[in-house]
C-alpha cells in the first residue's frame, strides 16, 4: 500500500487588513503564525496554525480590493476534541462570542472574523440538539 500524496488542506482567506485579521486569529483564537510573507517589511501573507489545523491569510493590495463583500458564504469548521475549551480560551482573552450550541450532535462554538468569515469550532456530544451552553450554570453539560 502506498502512502497517501495529499496530506492536508489549508485554506487561505483574502483579507482587507491584515493586522486586524492577526489580532482576531492570533491574540483572539490563539493561532501561532508558522511562516510569513514581508514585502517592504509588513505582513501581506501567513500561515497560521493551531494544533493540527491551518489558515493561510494574503491582504489584498489597495488596487486589488474584490468588488463583492468577502466572508459571504464561506465557513470555516475546525473538528475538535473540546470546542466549548476553545470558547473559555477565547473568551478569557477578551472576544465577545454568543454562547456554544449544540447541532448535529456537536457543541458549536462559532465566530465571525473581522472580513465576515464565519469561523466554527466542534466536538462530539451526547447533550440533546439544540441545547446552549451556560457558563454560569454549574450544571452546563460538557461532553
Amino acid at each position: 500500500m502506498t502512502e497517501p500524496n495529499v496530506k492536508q488542506t489549508v485554506p487561505m482567506l483574502g483579507v482587507t487588513n491584515m493586522e486586524a485579521s492577526l489580532r482576531f486569529y492570533v491574540d483572539g483564537l490563539g493561532f501561532e503564525m508558522i511562516n510569513k510573507w514581508t514585502p517592504e517589511g509588513k505582513i501581506r501573507w501567513c500561515w497560521l496554525q493551531l494544533g493540527g489545523a491551518a489558515l493561510m491569510l494574503q491582504e489584498f493590495t489597495k488596487n486589488r480590493l474584490p468588488e463583492v463583500k468577502l466572508g459571504h458564504g464561506v465557513s470555516i469548521n475546525f473538528q475538535c476534541k473540546d470546542s466549548l475549551a476553545i470558547y473559555h480560551q477565547v473568551t478569557a482573552r477578551g472576544i465577545r462570542v454568543k454562547n456554544p450550541s449544540v447541532g448535529n450532535s456537536m457543541w458549536v462554538t462559532s465566530f465571525t472574523d473581522p472580513d465576515g468569515y464565519a469561523i466554527h469550532f466542534h466536538s462530539p456530544t451526547d447533550a440533546p440538539e439544540e441545547t446552549e451552553f451556560n457558563p454560569s450554570s454549574p450544571e452546563s453539560r460538557h461532553s
